[in-house]
């Protein structure tokens, strides 16, 4: 699958879905998603969901809030190498599993979309491609933000597609 295919498939997905990612409170740098003294080992395009559950808030108001993603990770020739899930984490057809949390993020460049990411992660899976990887950079977002539509229902869910790029490190 190429990438121009992948943008063209979650552009054209139409009003009424919108795109999301992996939402997580930061708690470090805003400004820079560069990951430190680290070695990029491969990049992925990622298309897909994110998952939303309707929540009552602290002041007992409805309202989405980010649940998890779920998308398929494809290599420059389209092959799909990669599951990416709660956690967030990542799995990879070895069996190797990382798992990783927000440490830094900026705003997409894409106006309405997730921000990028950088996350640090550790293995929780076999050895394999993803048993070394520390840090996960998520870039090039596109769309991600929660669905338009108000929700009304406690635990009701809405999923939104995303396109993204995902950069791993050593």
């Amino acid at each position: 699958m190429s990438t121009s295919f992948l943008i063209s498939t979650v552009l054209a997905a139409g009003s009424g879905i919108v795109l999301a990612g992996c939402v997580a409170p930061v708690t470090a740098d805003t400004h820079s998603i560069e990951p430190p003294s680290a070695t990029r080992v491969m990049a992925a395009t990622a298309s897909g969901v994110q998952i939303y559950s309707c929540e009552f808030d602290a002041q007992r108001h409805l309202g989405w809030v980010f649940r998890n993603p779920q998308a398929t990770l494809y290599d420059a020739n389209g092959v799909a190498i990669i599951q990416h899930g709660a956690g967030p984490s990542w799995e990879a057809d070895d069996g190797s599993r990382i798992v990783g949390h927000a440490i830094a993020q900026k705003p997409s460049e894409t106006p309405g979309s997730v921000p990028q990411l950088l996350l640090a992660t550790h293995s929780t899976g076999a050895p394999g491609e993803l048993s070394s990887i520390t840090y996960v950079q998520r870039v090039d977002t596109v769309g991600g933000a929660m669905p338009a539509r108000p929700c009304s229902v406690e635990h009701q869910t809405g999923s939104s597609a995303y396109f993204a790029r995902y950069v791993f490190y050593r």
